[in-house]
């Protein structure tokens, strides 16, 4: 069974729903739990990687210093073409390592479930093809992705945050947004001038709509790491 390496950043920042969606795609998940401590790999050798989000910039070494070999093993995932997923920090660390620009507090923040309108450029893409014009998705962060890489495409985007999906190359995507999250996570959450009641209350209601796109997302890239992994054997 191919297998991800998913790195974890934070207690509570786990895959949740889509460690079940993977699963059922017939992926093996080595969750690392970074920010306990425990060790990365030194190299790659997994058939995808994803990176989880957190409270930290993708450069935040002094805070979390397994940041150094997160950013090193996503360079050897886009070298060898490896799938990697980014989400959130994940996300931003991608563009960051691949020639893009990430800035804290930048523009305004995003919390809750907001339209993500999906741009032309998704119609070709192995993962986001097909997905309706405007798809709800639950955002929480303020530090943001303000410049992409120069080969990357530009797959979605909301009106405070230009930059919430995107692809550098063939096998590799980031998102802003949190297609992993439930809306119970959000109660969890604190933020200034932010009801989380209203936000779940709004959350729940789009769960309907947003959770068949997003789970057919990953879906999409189970199979790619599958066809990926048969194909090198």
């Amino acid at each position: 069974m191919p297998d991800v390496l998913v790195v974890q950043n934070s207690r509570t920042g786990g895959l949740s729903r889509m460690a079940g969606w993977l699963e059922e795609a017939g992926l093996t998940l080595d969750v690392v739990h970074a920010h306990e401590g425990e060790p990365l790999p030194a190299s790659l050798s997994h058939d995808a990687m994803i990176m989880l989000g957190g409270g930290y910039l993708p450069g935040d070494d002094d805070r979390a210093p397994w940041l150094r070999d997160a950013r090193r093993l996503m360079g050897q995932a886009l070298a060898g073409e490896v799938p990697l997923f980014g989400i959130c920090l994940g996300g931003q660390m991608l563009a960051q390592v691949a020639g893009g620009e990430v800035r804290g507090e930048a523009g305004a923040p995003e919390n809750g479930s907001l339209p993500v309108t999906i741009r032309p450029e998704a119609a070709a893409d192995p993962l986001f093809h097909g997905l309706p014009p405007v798809v709800p998705a639950i955002e929480h962060h303020k530090d943001a992705v303000t410049r992409l890489p120069s080969a990357a495409v530009h797959l979605a985007e909301t009106a405070n945050c230009p930059y919430q999906a995107f692809r550098v190359g063939e096998r590799a995507w980031g998102v802003q947004f949190h297609p992993e999250v439930l809306p119970a996570r959000i109660r969890e959450w604190r933020a200034e001038g932010v009801d989380p009641d209203e936000v779940y209350a709004r959350a729940l209601a789009d769960e309907p709509v947003s959770t068949p796109i997003w789970r057919a997302v990953t879906g999409r890239f189970a199979a790619l790491v599958t066809a990926r992994a048969a194909a090198v054997v």
